[in-house]
């Protein structure tokens, strides 16, 4: 029963939402919004305002700061995330955190 319920209620708000979409200006406008008033100034003045030559880190971490905050904090996970992985499986890696079974781990240095 529960099942049931749910399916309606997924398929009720997918269609909700597809019809909502009937009232977004089209993919690439430049007449919309966005393109009017906030693109073209992050384009033409991302590097003096942040410092940084990448556009998107001027937006995520400048510009957008405040209100995307924990998308610098998926940001940070991720990269640590991906830098752990590739560290597994070199000789510092190993050492640092040590396979199942083996001994090991950080060990201070006398």
């Amino acid at each position: 029963m529960t099942r049931v319920l749910t399916t309606i209620l997924m398929t009720a708000v997918t269609a909700l939402f597809c019809f909502c979409t009937v009232f977004l200006p089209p993919i690439g406008d430049p007449n919309s919004a966005p393109n009017q008033h906030v693109t073209p100034y992050y384009i033409e003045n991302a590097k003096e305002d942040t410092g940084s030559p990448n556009i998107v880190t001027a937006t995520l971490a400048d510009y957008r700061g405040f209100d995307t905050l924990w998308e610098t904090s998926v940001m940070f996970v991720s990269g640590l995330t991906a830098f752990l992985i590739l560290m597994n499986s070199t000789e510092i890696g190993d050492k640092i955190m040590p396979k199942k079974g083996e001994k090991g781990g950080a060990k201070r240095e006398e």
